[in-house]
């Protein structure tokens, strides 16, 4: 069956929004190409799940926010994002699809690292930008979601690290989604040049639990020869927003790319993780944590490609379900032809709180060369009475026994989000969904 988005705009619309923002011939025409291709490309198919009733054509596209001069000014449950042990130096805050806050440290900047969004990036750094915006990771020709996307991109930020610059403090990015009824259409692109390294987080908010809004985000992850990107992430759309979310990764020699995924989105998800390892020695470790409620349906992939001789691809994934949610956890391995000494290992784990949740665990290995390793653990339950007898043995309460368990399942995932503010706020989120 074929899903049919109804567009509330047409070409003139892609060409004034472009117009309109001053944004340069490229990106004008790259978005009308775009806009072009859409009727004729066929929606994402996610392995068991079927996207023929997601709704993906009811939003606002065009949505300003205000601006502030100080963080004091924003509301708690934006704030306890925020990394307050390096005073928000490098940040940059989205509200709807205005830039409301933006900092960058002296000693960064003097350095040529670049953290700004992504309308600024069109205007200041336009030639390098190109060379990397739907380039290298994804293309807007797989499917009608990312040729949407590509015609109605209406935020996102621009990270680059240049040669030999190692940076010590996290760079954020905070998407704030406020109207309830705004479309988010980020594009987050991070690059690290040869022997550079970078931490980068992000964060997606809305509070739209009964409105209808849609979130259609992309970001491209370049590492170049030998340098390194930790990759952090959590996802707090409400009820109401309908998410895609593409995150692509490309490591070239000796490069080394870390994912750590936090997809605490309560509206129906589909989340794809995907690295080429295109480099000899290349190395990615993809870790994600989820937990789902309520109807919610949810499919996360997460697939590491090993091109590169001695390439090392890592996949983790820990997932709770209660209530009548269901979540697919696709892991797959692909080792190409000429990857001689590479690595393939995943772990796919589903736990369920509930006797309606429902969890599947797809381990995938795809073998192309001989000279290889390659393993993959999977498995699907429900909370372990017996860990819960030994603990309630101890005088814990039952729920506060459940409790300990579900943070020892989410442990191996969520202890590796590189800012303690997020960590800490992920913590809260997990609870507050659970119970």
């Amino acid at each position: 069956m074929t899903v049919e988005i109804k567009l509330p705009f047409d070409q003139d619309y892609v060409r004034s929004f472009s117009e309109n923002r001053n944004e340069p011939d490229w990106m004008k025409e790259l978005r009308l190409q775009a806009f072009d291709l859409i009727a004729g490309l066929e929606m994402p198919k996610p392995d068991k799940t079927s996207l023929t009733r997601w709704n993906f054509d009811d939003y606002k596209h065009g949505v300003s926010g205000e601006t502030i001069s100080s963080l004091d000014e924003l509301p708690e449950d934006i704030k306890v994002f925020l990394d307050k042990e390096n005073h928000n130096q490098n940040l940059v805050i989205q509200r709807n699809q205005t830039v409301a806050y933006a900092s960058l440290s002296d000693e960064l900047a003097a350095k040529g690292v670049i953290l700004t969004d992504i309308q600024t990036a069109l205007a200041e750094h336009s030639d390098l930008l190109q060379r990397y915006y739907m380039k290298d990771a994804v293309q807007m020709d797989e499917h009608k979601l990312t040729a949407l996307h590509t015609a109605l991109m209406n935020g996102g930020v621009f990270v680059y690290v240049p040669k030999n610059v190692q940076v010590e403090e996290p760079l954020q990015a905070v998407f704030w989604q406020e109207d309830n009824e705004a479309a988010t259409f980020s594009h987050v692109i991070v690059v690290a040049e040869a022997n550079s390294s970078v931490t980068y987080v992000e964060n997606y908010i809305s509070q739209n639990k009964e409105e209808h809004a849609v979130a259609n985000v992309i970001a491209e992850v370049i590492a170049h020869d030998n340098a390194q990107i930790n990759f952090g992430s959590v996802d707090n759309f409400a009820a109401g927003t309908t998410a895609y979310v593409n995150r692509r990764g490309v490591a070239y020699r000796d490069a080394r790319i870390e994912w750590n995924l936090g997809q605490m989105n309560d509206g129906n998800t589909v989340s794809e993780n995907i690295t080429h390892l295109i480099g000899d020695n290349s190395y990615s470790y993809a870790k994600t944590v989820a937990v789902g409620r309520g109807e919610q349906v949810q499919n996360y992939t997460a697939k590491i490609v090993n091109f590169g001789k001695q390439s090392e691809g890592l996949i983790l994934q820990h997932g709770v379900m209660k209530d009548n949610a269901s979540a697919i956890f696709n892991g797959i391995g692909k080792i190409e032809h000429g990857a001689s000494g590479a690595n393939a290992e995943q772990e796919s784990r589903v736990l369920m709180l509930s006797s309606g949740a429902r969890g599947d665990a797809n381990p995938i290995l795809l073998i192309d060369e001989d000279d290889v390793m390659a393993g993959h653990a999977a498995s699907v339950g429900r909370v372990d009475p017996l860990q819960l007898y030994y603990l309630m043995s101890r005088g814990i309460s039952k729920q506060e026994a459940e409790r300990l368990i579900i943070h020892g399942f989410l442990a191996p995932v969520v202890t590796e989000i590189p800012i303690e503010a997020v960590r800490n706020q992920l913590t809260e989120v997990i609870e507050r969904k659970v119970y």
